[in-house]
């Protein structure tokens, strides 16, 4: 299969690259490459996958259209798997055009790439913050997620909608895989896992919110690109049985569909920050704060669709996934630290 793998040089994107590239496909991977965190940790991620054969990098930005949509043209992808986005919720709240210009106009601009030169599948990243003032948990796919709690959620439920739009309107096989709290190995600089064992490391203190109540369905990496590549071969067909009556969100008469993937697991911050102490063999020093505006109390995903469609499962406990996050997290700082 020819893959595109937008998000490329991103945590889930490379890594969602690395297992493709390894089955024997080929994949076309997308990245603008951004500063939203340092891009020498993107340069290091392209690296690790460079070698493999198969492999082939664009620097590209998704709003830029008329690039997007020349590429799909030539290169005729069987499969599209996008990742790429702006993330961060708390980084929504100061720099809001961001997300405008990569979650809605990027994705608008792939879409538009996608139904004119047809791909088989579409499986595009959303997110659990879609969930926003919900508080029945599990969460489940067939559940309303109305009510978003910070602009970079308002803009994932805007591309689930607009996905299914163009599913609808072009028969274009589309599903969406709303993730829930990914950490491991090559993750994200801005997101706990990294900022609290770096912290940790150096003698400084880290920052508890809601003093450490907070419960997130971790989900280690490898689990996650399980489920994203498994689901890659499910290309979705209309659903018969759909009421519009009584409109299922996680389903349609469209080739659409939308499901939860996390660990189903959730487990509270102080436990997961217990288990970063025990994997470093250092306390941590906490300073506690109240909870950040556009954060959810808790994420509990319902995975019971996903594993119906492919058996997905999770087997990385907290205390597994911490213990080889901050084993390569040492290895991989002492790199950098020699080379600088």
């Amino acid at each position: 299969m020819k893959y595109l793998v937008t998000g490329s040089a991103g945590f889930i994107g490379s890594h969602v690259a690395k297992r493709l590239l390894d089955a024997g496909h080929a994949v076309v991977g997308l990245d603008n490459l951004n500063d939203y965190y340092d891009p020498a940790l993107k340069h290091d991620r392209l690296a690790w996958l460079t070698p493999a054969a198969g492999f082939r990098f664009e620097k590209m930005d998704l709003a830029d259209a008329a690039a997007v949509s020349s590429l799909c043209a030539r290169e005729k992808f069987q499969r599209v798997i996008h990742l790429a986005a702006q993330a961060g919720v708390r980084y929504s709240l100061h720099n809001p055009r961001a997300y405008a210009d990569s979650n809605l106009l990027g994705f608008l601009g792939l879409l538009e790439a996608c139904r004119h030169t047809p791909v088989e599948h579409l499986v595009f990243a959303s997110s659990s913050s879609v969930y926003g003032l919900n508080r029945r948990v599990p969460f489940n796919v067939s559940d309303p997620a109305d009510h978003p709690v910070s602009l970079y959620a308002a803009t994932k439920k805007a591309g689930e909608l607009m996905a299914h739009a163009y599913s609808h309107l072009y028969h274009l096989p589309a599903t969406g895989l709303r993730f829930f709290t990914v950490y491991g190995e090559w993750g994200r600089p801005d997101m706990a896992p990294w900022l609290f064992t770096q912290a940790i490391l150096d003698g400084a203190p880290i920052k508890v919110f809601n003093h450490g109540q907070m419960r997130r369905d971790f989900t280690y990496i490898d689990d996650i690109v399980s489920g994203v590549v498994k689901i890659a071969d499910v290309i979705p067909a209309a659903d018969r049985a759909f009421d519009p009556a009584r409109p299922d969100p996680a389903t349609s008469s469209a080739p659409y569909r939308l499901h939860n993937i996390g660990n189903n697991q959730p487990v509270t911050l102080s436990r997961f920050i217990a288990a970063i102490e025990t994997a470093l063999g250092k306390t941590a020093a906490r300073e506690e704060h109240p909870m950040q505006p556009g954060d959810m109390v808790e994420t509990v995903a319902d995975i019971d669709s996903l594993t119906a469609a492919t058996g997905f499962k999770p087997t990385v406990s907290i205390e597994d996934g911490m213990q080889r996050f901050c084993a390569w997290y040492q290895e991989y700082r002492n790199r950098r630290q020699s080379t600088a």
